[in-house]
């Protein structure tokens, strides 16, 4: 008889995270947070915006603003781009596109699964990471958005 190792007993329900790519590295983000996911749209620049506002789109009807979220983190593109997508995200009731370089897959796990940010010796800062999950030896670092985008990412997002 084989045996399921989660407890039936647990009224704890899984979440789900959409697992994407940033460079070189998994990250993840709440499913429930994530709208849709699209190609590489055309936008319109917005003139004196950061560097990582890439514009706004027009998705049916609705402006969303446009941010390379790999710009925002400072994590270098892959070369190979062809895989390149724009999950639109709900951050504290704005929708906002964030260009990644790949999709995934759906992961599937209890936030007690994750691990903590382990203490490092140098200042970084840190307080966009929910958690690392691992699984078969894979890391996956699980992203608050509203923290990784901070309040000047909103605003900007939301005036356009």
């Amino acid at each position: 008889m084989i045996e399921d190792s989660s407890d039936e007993n647990e009224a704890v329900e899984p979440d789900r995270f959409l697992q994407f790519d940033l460079g070189d590295e998994h990250y993840a983000v709440d499913l429930l947070t994530v709208r849709e996911v699209i190609s590489l749209p055309e936008t319109t620049k917005i003139p004196r915006a950061p560097a990582y506002f890439l514009g706004v789109m027009n998705l049916r009807g609705q402006v969303i603003s446009i941010i390379d979220l790999r710009k925002k983190l400072s994590i270098k593109n892959k070369e190979d781009n062809s895989e390149e997508a724009v999950i639109i995200v709900d951050v504290c009731g704005i929708f906002v596109g964030i260009i990644v370089d790949s999709i995934n897959k759906v992961l599937v796990f209890k936030e007690s699964d994750l691990s903590a940010m382990p203490g490092a010796s140098v200042n970084i800062n840190t307080e966009y990471i929910n958690g690392i999950h691992k699984k078969d030896d894979v890391l996956t670092v699980i992203m608050n958005l509203s923290k990784a985008l901070d309040i000047s990412d909103l605003e900007i997002a939301k005036s356009k």
